[in-house]
């Protein structure tokens, strides 16, 4: 199961910080990304990092602003976000990739006031 957390209300050029919890077996995850849908958009990609920690990778709208990251400890994956911008406002979720079944884990919501 993937639990998200840590959305919140941040100002334009503020920072948060989201955590992806991952529970149960990771035996069969390759990978895991964080995706979003901003009010009347469609679900697009932010981020993803491979399983041991060793890949990410970035959409061109986040890259220098966001950083993934995982914690092995914890087997949790967080996304940190930096310089908001008002477009980042949008529902965040993380996204297991593990075939055959990839697993959507819930959503937190991120607002970015101007």
């Amino acid at each position: 199961q993937l639990q998200a957390c840590g959305g919140g209300l941040v100002q334009a050029g503020g920072s948060l910080r989201l955590a992806c919890e991952v529970s149960g077996r990771t035996d069969n995850l390759n990978a895991l990304a964080w995706f979003r849908q901003g009010p009347g958009k469609a679900r697009e990609y932010v981020a993803s990092i491979t399983w041991n920690g060793e890949g990410t990778y970035y959409s061109d709208s986040v890259k220098g602003r966001f950083t993934i990251s995982k914690d092995n400890t914890e087997n949790t994956v967080y996304l940190q976000m930096d310089r908001s911008k008002p477009e980042d406002t949008a529902v965040y979720s993380c996204y297991g990739i593990s075939p055959p079944a990839n697993i959507w884990g819930q959503g937190t919501q991120v607002t970015v006031s101007s």
